[in-house]
């Protein structure tokens, strides 16, 4: 496994499966957003799940799974960053704002705060080329999103604002990974960050559903099924995954790659039958495929 995440081509493998399944992400959330279920609900249960799975993955293999005391605080900052803060966000964004695909451009943008992050706190180098990629991308993803007919939600803006505040606290999920991932394996840090994450959750989660709980609607095939997806395929896996590709591309370049998130909903949407994309919409994502490869490009020297 460790001789996979060496590979390049085996990292930028795993980091598009990963945002093809965090693109799916967002129709799996609306569809539990629609059906009413508690959004400290769909964290919390997704949450547990991943680190339970992840868990019992590690036991069978061996792996230890023990982790030094002095780590502890970034662990917990870990998943404070990240189920806590920024899925509550990222789910009342989407709520809010009624548009898994408009929402996904919104997080998109992380590329852009994550940069400057990589460079101020990882002493990580960007080149004019990743500078011009990051735009070309950013430019071909808007012409993707921007085009056709969206219907916006109410509190459109304030579910602007949380998903743009959710993105901010990506970065820092982003941060406290590379610190960790010197020291553990992707799916140690994966496992507690959820696993502390989901506990933090519990109470909160558990009073939300008490004043609301409708169990024909919470144990619905679409809800369980939903929440599944998102907690094995979303959390579990496609977060053990991005791990890995936070430690060998590091915090700015591995971003980028989120900047692909709202074209795969918007492709996801497509097969599904919940989206229609215009010729302008698959022109901008050839041009956000090219700005993708510039980010990646580094000098032999490098």
């Amino acid at each position: 496994m460790r001789d996979l995440f060496k590979s390049k081509t085996a990292i930028y493998a795993i980091s598009v499966i990963s945002i093809v399944l965090w693109g799916a992400s967002y129709l799996w959330s609306n569809v539990l957003v629609h059906h009413g279920i508690a959004v400290e609900y769909i964290v919390c249960v997704r949450s547990l799940i991943a680190g339970l799975t992840l868990m019992c993955f590690n036991l069978a293999i061996g792996a230890s799974i023990k982790i030094k005391k002095r780590d502890l605080k970034f662990f917990i900052y870990l998943a404070m960053c990240e189920p806590v803060i920024y899925f509550v966000l990222e789910t009342y964004g989407i709520k809010f704002t009624e548009s898994p695909t408009y929402s996904a451009l919104v997080v998109s943008t992380s590329p852009i705060f994550s940069g400057i992050a990589g460079i101020l706190f990882c002493q990580e180098k960007l080149s004019k080329v990743n500078i011009l990629g990051i735009i070309i991308c950013l430019a071909g993803l808007a012409l993707v999103v921007t085009q056709g007919d969206k219907s916006r939600g109410e509190f459109f803006i304030l579910g602007i604002i949380l998903l743009f505040l959710s993105v901010i606290v990506e970065v820092g999920y982003a941060i406290f990974t590379k610190r960790l991932s010197d020291w553990y394996a992707p799916g140690i840090i994966v496992m507690y960050q959820f696993l502390i994450g989901g506990v933090i959750l519990a109470p909160v989660a558990f009073f939300r559903v008490s004043c609301n709980f409708d169990a024909a609607v919470y144990f619905s095939w679409p809800v369980i099924r939903s929440i599944l997806f998102l907690a094995l395929l979303c959390s579990s896996v496609a977060f053990t995954m991005w791990a890995a590709t936070i430690k060998n591309l590091g915090v700015a370049k591995s971003s980028v790659f989120l900047a692909m998130i709202p074209i795969f909903t918007a492709i996801i949407g497509v097969i599904t039958g919940t989206e229609c994309l215009l010729v302008i919409q698959w022109c901008g994502i050839a041009i956000a495929f090219c700005g993708l490869i510039l980010t990646q490009y580094a000098k032999k020297s490098e």
